[in-house]
């Protein structure tokens, strides 16, 4: 049984991949699944998946379906499904997700909105019933 973290992609399902040693700047738009190793600066948008892998720098903003942080990622990121962070994964920035999983050893250094399945965040109220019953 393999204990390490895997996320939704076994390696024949990635689209494409940034390489470690790879250096890229510049606006990412993507299908699929796509894996960063290396270093990248700008933009990210995608109704995929982001895999940032062990050992890579991103800064970036990033609006996709589902992020999986395992590297380093500095910006903002909007995931309409969830983000996963997975130790040794660090995440300086602000969220906005459906769902958030932080693996025990990860970093998230940011503050966090938690969207419900209708797409609209809910504050929480003090203690006041979501109805009017």
């Amino acid at each position: 049984m393999n204990s390490g973290p895997q996320g939704p992609a076994r390696p024949g399902d990635v689209n494409a991949l940034l390489g470690r040693g790879s250096e890229f700047e510049g606006k990412l738009t993507f299908e699929g699944i796509v894996r960063i190793d290396g270093k990248f600066t700008g933009e990210i948008f995608s109704d995929g998946t982001l895999i940032v892998g062990e050992g890579a720098r991103v800064k970036a903003e990033i609006a996709v379906d589902t992020v999986i942080v395992q590297g380093e990622v500095v910006g903002n990121i909007r995931a309409k499904t969830g983000v996963e962070l997975h130790a040794p994964g660090r995440l300086r920035g602000n969220m906005q997700a459906g769902t958030l999983v932080v693996q025990k050893g990860a970093i998230f250094d940011g503050n966090c909105v938690m969207e419900g399945r209708e797409g609209a965040a809910r504050p929480v109220a003090g203690g006041q019933p979501a109805s009017g019953a």
